[in-house]
Order: structure tokens, then sequence, then C-alpha cells
């Protein structure tokens, strides 16, 4: 078996390391072709001495690291990883817009793009699927999520699909009343009770936008209209999501809160492997499961999120770019966490309108928002 070569962009979050060890424990089917990252330069240079690409990029670096890598800003790094001619499977874990440029890219050249950069496809759903579709690429998602649905639909036809059904953890607000929500810190924020992830992703499961992007992606990834794709708090995170089919029968995948499963299967699919770094399953130690409705009034953001999907055009692309402007705000403690979904709102208000026909229309539409949010909050 000769392996197969794997790039990956934003090695040095929290899904780059965790794909580092699931690589590490594959090593006779993948190799690590290309490295990546936006910040903690000297992780990236562990990486690199450890499993020796043949190219590490280091965005935006200000001529930090060793000389022999790429320095630039914008997409040049990101690009030039993804569309190596060594490189098979493109594990794009970018947070936020920054990713887009990429995931096109990739699907231009022919490769799978292992998606964990779910902002991809909601900016630009359909220059993504188009990309694929006439580059020959592949769309596998990284989210546990949008996995779940993978592995449960099989290969089962669309038709045969009734409902999606998105577990939410419910975050570390799950419980608090909309005046404790006032007065939300930052410290509060990042206490996710289930999974550890970055800040960014962290606050966004926080304010449920998080959960908004994965139902846009989920109509994008499986061809589920909005109005069957919904949406359940489940706080044990053990179920990743449920798939209902028209005979009513429903099927669910479940697992342990670990990225290592889904991202293992974006890069086998459809083969299953051994060694996939998760416990062994046992369902008396997570029991009892519960389910509870999302408290949509206590949560603005997701069905801010939801109404964006549906109007289309640049909608989408206004309100990722929003939330993350808003989110990176509170995380310097410019804002108060509920003005984040007060943010978004206003910027969907004044800009939910705007075309996004184009890749060009639609980093307009973001900078826009962008903009539009920026100077919402200048005293």
């Amino acid at each position: 078996m000769t392996p197969r070569g794997v790039a990956i962009l934003g090695s040095t979050g929290s899904i780059g390391t965790t794909a580092l060890r699931v690589v590490e424990r594959q090593r006779a089917r993948f190799r690590v072709a290309a490295l990546t990252a936006f910040t903690n330069a000297s992780l990236l240079e562990e990486q690199a001495r450890v499993f020796q690409p043949a190219y590490v990029g280091l965005v935006r670096s200000g001529g930090e690291g060793p000389p022999d890598w790429c320095h630039g800003a914008g997409d040049a790094c990101l690009i030039d990883a993804a569309t190596r001619e060594d490189v098979d499977i493109v594990l794009n874990a970018v947070v936020g817009a920054a990713g887009l440029n990429a995931t096109l890219a990739a699907l231009g050249k022919g490769k799978r793009v292992a998606l964990a950069n779910k902002e991809s496809l909601v900016m630009g759903g359909a220059l993504v699927t188009e990309a694929a579709l006439h580059g020959g690429g592949e769309l596998v998602p990284v989210d546990s999520e949008h996995s779940a649905i993978l592995q449960c639909i099989a290969g089962r036809p669309r038709s045969e699909v009734r409902r999606l059904v998105l577990t939410a953890s419910g975050g570390p607000f799950r419980e608090w009343t909309r005046e404790q929500l006032d007065g939300a810190t930052l410290a509060d924020a990042l206490q996710h009770p289930t999974w550890q992830m970055g800040r960014k992703i962290t606050v966004d499961s926080a304010t449920l936008a998080n959960k908004a992007l994965e139902v846009i992606e989920a109509h994008f990834l499986f061809g589920v209209p909005y109005d069957r794709i919904d949406v359940v708090v489940h706080p044990q995170s053990v179920v990743h999501s449920f798939v209902e089919f028209v005979d009513g029968s429903v099927l669910a995948q479940l697992g342990a809160p670990s990225m290592e499963l889904p991202i293992l299967y974006a890069m086998t699919y459809p083969d299953r492997v051994c060694d996939s770094g998760v416990p062994v399953f046992d369902p008396v130690a997570v029991s009892p499961l519960q389910f509870e409705p999302v408290r949509r009034a206590e949560f603005p953001a997701l069905d801010l999120g939801i109404a964006a999907g549906l109007a289309g055009g640049a909608a989408p692309a206004v309100f990722n770019a929003a939330n993350e402007q808003a989110v990176a705000l509170f995380l310097d403690g410019a804002i108060h966490f509920s003005d984040i979904a007060r943010a978004i709102g206003s910027a969907l208000a004044r800009l939910g309108t705007a075309p996004g026909g184009s890749l060009d229309a639609i980093l307009i539409a973001d900078a826009d928002a962008r903009r539009h949010v920026q100077e919402l909050f200048r005293c």
C-alpha cells in the first residue's frame, strides 16, 4: 500500500493537531505532504520536524520561521499546499472565511477535501459544489454531525431521506436565563461542557451560531431543504445526528465526543479501518441520554443563520462574516456576549439582500459585513 499524501491546513489548531494524531497511527495509509498554520510557529516547526512534510507554510508570518518555509499573506500558502501534486487529501481545518479559496482550489484540482472549514460551504455553497463537479474533486465532511449523517445515509438515495436532525450540546449556557446571558463573560463562554475546541468555535457553540452554520452546511452537503433539517439539544454529545427516512425508520450515529473518528472516516471514506483512537463504546456508561428543544429566544443566532440560509444570495456570507467579526470583538473584550447576536441581526438587516452569485460578490459582502459590525461598536 502506498501512503496517500495529506495536506493539513490549520495544523496547529485543535482539528489540525487531532488530525496529526490520526495520521501518526495510520502511517501505513497516510503521509503528511504539507502543513500550514496561521499561528504558533514553534508548534508548526515541531510538527514539521516530526512528520517531515515537503511543504510548510506559515500564513501572515511577518518573516517568522525557517527561511525554507512558505511565508505569505492571504491565500498563497494555503492554495500552494492544497494543490500540490503529491497531495491526495486536503484536510481543511482553517477557521473562518479564510478557508474558502483553498477549498475551491483543491476541488478544482481533483483532490479529496476533508472539510472541517464549514464556512467554505456557508459562504460559497454553490461555488464549492460547482468546483467539485467541474474539477473532479470530492467533498467529505469532518464535522461530527455531518460525518454522522454521511454514515447513516450510507449510500442510500436522497429521495429516501425525510429529515435530518442535528444535535447540539447546548454549550455552557444551556440552562442560563436571558438575564444571566446578558452578564456572561468570556471565561464563562469558553467553558464548554463536552468538547475541547478552539476559542472561536467554542464561542460559536455557546451562541449556537455554530449550529446555524452546520444547518447551512448540511443543506449543501446532502441536498436536503432547510425545512427538513432540525436541531435538538443533546447535552451528552454522544448521539451526533439522526437521519429519519421516508418509511419512519430513524438511524443515529453514536460515539464518544472525539474528533478522531470523523477525521479518520473523512480520510478513508467509504472504508472503515482499525485504530481510530476512539475508546470502546459503553452504552451503560453514557446513559441516560437526554434530549431537549432549543431555547430559541435565548439563542437567536441559530434562527438568524437559518433565515440567512433560506434567503440565499450573499446572506449566508453576511451571517458568517458578521459572526466572525463580532466573536473577534468579544474575544478581545470589546463587546458583551449578547452583542454577538445583535451584530449579526444588524448586518443581515442592512446587507442580507446583497447578491452572491460570484466569488467577488461573496467577498464584497463578507468585507461589508465585517465593516458594518466594526462600525456598529465604534465609539
